[in-house]
């Protein structure tokens, strides 16, 4: 498939986001790091943030991601994945933007599916990044990989619904700034499989809401957080249901889809951060008299680590003109083949990136570590490496069916 080149438009777009990463964020970096370490909390929302996010705003670096003009600049697919790539080489450049998960796709359901109301009191404080949001889906119960398996208990009461049941992984709820949920639970345990389950928003702080605990990663607290929460007797009136009972499902596939090639655009902004380290590595790093660059093993690394990440690349760019061209639908093996390829290759990288520094590959002097953690958790998120791959096989078979 022959892939069209980015608009002018996207283009201009990616040449003032590189500058600002080149002025702003990669220098704020190490402030970030001592104003983390400051803090009471791992959540601690630092200032340094906040001071970034308003600049990006004032130059109109804002809701990248948003397909719709009214809300951010309306660039396809294509155009924002370089967009993406980029924020990607920094841990915190996302949210300086407006374009971290799992926000994004929350305002994509709520731009979708959310009522006037929901759009008035959530997206739009969402859009203009006064608060943040989190994603209830994961159970600690029941393999949530198969989302039919999901047992949140949405039982109709007059005119709300109680919700009771416990859920885990819901990132950014223990963000200082998080105060709405999308929870996804179970409305009709008799109706057919895949119209079972419905949405609703829910406020974080709403009674019966409890934040249990804060889960690390790989012994990370991750900033944002990924929260147990329990639902007990939580009342949701009938108007916050999105898009009708039962069609819970069919919101999770439309909110995924895009969540899903939105992290592998990012994940290969990351592994071109760790050759890029790796290199610089190698040429400063002397051993037995020779720069480990001039070691015939390294060099095998990065030229490997180079065509793997553009076979990665050219794979995302096509998923990402297909679902401009013929929709998420028709585009789902490319997504799904992304998002098994993109962590592999960007871990294999930074395996070999931590490898070339050494004993500080594995310390905080570096990003590798951290990066390392939060990318083989991608295996998982938005759906295990084994549903995807059996998703493609699926495909296939059928699409080399006899008769």
């Amino acid at each position: 498939m022959t892939i069209p080149a980015f608009t002018d438009r996207g283009n201009e777009y990616r040449d003032r986001l590189l500058e600002f990463m080149a002025e702003r964020v990669y220098p704020a970096e190490s402030t970030y790091h001592e104003q983390m370490a400051a803090a009471d909390s791992p959540h601690f929302q630092p200032p340094i943030l906040d001071d970034l996010k308003a600049q990006a705003k004032a130059q109109g670096l804002w809701n990248l991601f948003h397909p719709y003009p009214e809300w951010g600049p309306g660039l396809s697919n294509l155009d924002y994945a370089p967009l993406a790539e980029i924020m990607g080489r920094s841990e915190f450049a996302p949210e300086v933007f407006n374009c971290n998960a799992p926000d994004t796709g929350n305002m994509e359901v709520l731009t979708l599916f959310g009522t006037d109301e929901h759009k008035k009191r959530w997206l739009e404080p969402l859009l203009a990044g006064e608060i943040r949001s989190a994603f209830a889906m994961t159970e600690p119960a029941v393999a949530s990989s198969d989302a039919t398996n999901i047992e949140l208990s949405m039982r109709r009461d007059g005119d709300s619904y109680l919700l009771n049941g416990r859920k885990w992984f819901a990132s950014n709820a223990m963000h200082p700034n998080c105060r709405v949920l999308i929870v996804m639970g179970k409305t009709d345990p008799e109706a057919a499989t895949h119209r079972q389950q419905s949405m609703m928003v829910v406020p974080i702080d709403a009674p019966g809401v409890t934040v249990v605990r804060n889960l690390p990663v790989f012994g990370y607290q991750d900033r944002e957080g990924h929260a147990e929460i329990t639902f007990t007797d939580v009342r949701v009136p009938v108007e916050d249901v999105l898009a009708g009972e039962g069609e819970g499902f069919a919101i999770a596939q439309a909110r995924l889809g895009p969540g899903r090639i939105h992290h592998c655009m990012r994940t290969v902004g990351m592994a071109e951060r760790a050759l890029e380290l790796m290199c610089r590595r190698a040429n400063e790093r002397v051993t037995f008299g020779k720069p480990l660059a001039a070691r015939g093993n390294i060099q095998d690394w990065i030229a490997e680590s180079r065509i793997e990440i553009e076979m990665v690349r050219l794979l995302t760019l096509k998923a990402a003109h297909m679902m401009d061209t013929v929709g998420n639908k028709a585009a789902q093996t490319e997504i799904a083949a992304i998002k098994v390829a993109a962590p592999k290759m960007a871990l294999k990288l930074l395996d070999r990136a931590i490898q070339v520094h050494g004993g500080a590959g594995v310390t905080d002097d570096f990003p590798l570590a951290s990066a390392y953690a939060h990318l083989r958790t991608l295996r998982l998120a938005d759906g295990p490496d084994e549903v995807h791959k059996r998703s493609i096989a699926r495909w296939e078979l059928r699409r080399h069916a006899s008769g």
